[in-house]
Order: structure tokens, then C-alpha cells, then sequence
């Protein structure tokens, strides 16, 4: 409960790089989350180009933490691996908050950057990073050693909880 109690979004991080150890540990995580009837839709760039990480900031407006990150992941599906079943969204969305709780398991800072449904970004990111026409971009985390410690939040609030029926 504490990593998912204390987790928050990181947009400021040092200079220090990840250590491809790291990195893989991210994947692996993401990698385990669910998916439905476990058609894993995702597929990930990682991004540690500096050129690269550079470059996404001009097709990705709201990406303010990519500058210090030490490197990015690109979670992305391929829609047909789900069968029609139109839940690669879920599947993607779950394997990023994988990414997240990993990463602030880790000691590591990130912050998820919304791609899709924002058809600019998702094209922009698609030419960036060469993308085959059937892949779509989904989210993007910026990771990296935060800069600074955050307190942990404080979002239960009993007024959204509803039990039987609203």
C-alpha cells in the first residue's frame, strides 16, 4: 500500500542516467500488468538518445519533464492483438501505471504524459519514432532520479464512494 499511497508524479529529475538494469526492471514490470483474456497489446520504445528525448518536446506540447529525464518509454499497441475486442487501451494504460509504481519502487521518479486519443501528439510521436502504420502511441513516462522528494497525497475523498447503485 505504501508505494501506491506515496507515488506522485515527478517532472524534475538529475542528471544522473538509469542503468540499463533499471530500465529492463521498468519493462518487466509493465510487461506483467493485465490484459484482457491476456492478449499483452503493448509493445514499448525506450528512449535514451538525448537528441531523441530532445525531439519529443517538439511533438508532444505538454512535455516539460523530458528535458532532464534520463530517458523515456513509449507505450504503444497493436490494436489486433486484442481481437476486436477494443480493450488495448486498458491493457496499455494498465502496463503504464506498472511503469509508474515500479519506477517510485525503485527510488526513481517518473510522470505518465498523455498521448492518446490526442491525434497530433499520436502523430507526431508515430514519424518521430518510425512507427509501423498498425501501432499506436498511447503514453509516454518520463523517468529519471527526481530532483526532489514529494509529500505523499491525499485523494480519498468518501464523497466519490458509492456502494450498491449510486
Amino acid at each position: 500500500m505504501e508505494i501506491l499511497l506515496t507515488r506522485r508524479s515527478h517532472r524534475s529529475f538529475t542528471s544522473e542516467p538509469l542503468t540499463d538494469e533499471q530500465a529492463e526492471a521498468l519493462l518487466r514490470a509493465a510487461m506483467e500488468a493485465p490484459s484482457a483474456k491476456n492478449t499483452q497489446p503493448w509493445e514499448f520504445v525506450v528512449v535514451t538518445e538525448r537528441k531523441l528525448l530532445d525531439a519529443i518536446t517538439r511533438v508532444h506540447p505538454a512535455c516539460k519533464a523530458i528535458p532532464t529525464a534520463a530517458l523515456a518509454i513509449l507505450v504503444c499497441a497493436d490494436p489486433a492483438r486484442d481481437q476486436g475486442m477494443g480493450y488495448w487501451i486498458q491493457g496499455c494504460s494498465a502496463a503504464t501505471q506498472n511503469i509508474l509504481l515500479a519506477a517510485h519502487s525503485m527510488g526513481l521518479g517518473a510522470v505518465w504524459m498523455g498521448v492518446y486519443p490526442k491525434e497530433d501528439r499520436m502523430a507526431g510521436l508515430a514519424s518521430l519514432f518510425g512507427l509501423p502504420e498498425h501501432i499506436q502511441p498511447v503514453a509516454l513516462v518520463a523517468i529519471g532520479h527526481p530532483r526532489e522528494q514529494m509529500s505523499p497525497g491525499k485523494r480519498f475523498d468518501r464523497n466519490k464512494v458509492h456502494y450498491n447503485g449510486w
